[in-house]
């Protein structure tokens, strides 16, 4: 998420009533609430981005072998932006695991997977 000039200098002045309250103009008032608007929006977009990519994910995985190249890609790509793998990624790595590249994000999914269950697990005990 990025922000902008304006962004920055509401946020700024933002903290600085947090930590030193004093009355709001209404002008302040207003750059706040825009600014609260403007953060909903990017999380909304991000979690619009997010279903987006996942779902391309699934067009892959359901498309293998012949996109496998696509896969590994969308795959890694999803990791990196906190995925978890699910059973069918794993499923698919196994699958393509005479690849090196595959082989090596299957070992690395698993360990995410591992640590996953083993989270939500933890959770419910």
């Amino acid at each position: 998420m990025a922000f902008s000039a304006d962004e920055l200098r509401v946020l700024r002045r933002a903290l600085a009533i947090a930590l030193h309250p004093m009355p709001l103009s209404d002008e302040d008032v207003q750059d706040c609430l825009r600014l609260a608007g403007s953060v909903d929006e990017a999380v909304g977009e991000a979690g619009r981005l997010r279903a987006f990519l996942l779902a391309d994910l699934a067009r892959y995985r359901d498309a293998l072998p012949g996109s496998v190249t696509g896969y590994l890609e969308l795959l890694q790509d999803a990791l990196a932006a906190g995925y978890d793998p699910r059973p069918d990624d794993l499923a698919a790595l196994r699958a393509l695991r005479g690849r090196p590249a595959a082989a090596a994000l299957l070992e690395r999914c698993q360990i995410l997977a591992e640590r996953s269950v083993r989270a939500r697990l933890a959770g419910c005990a």
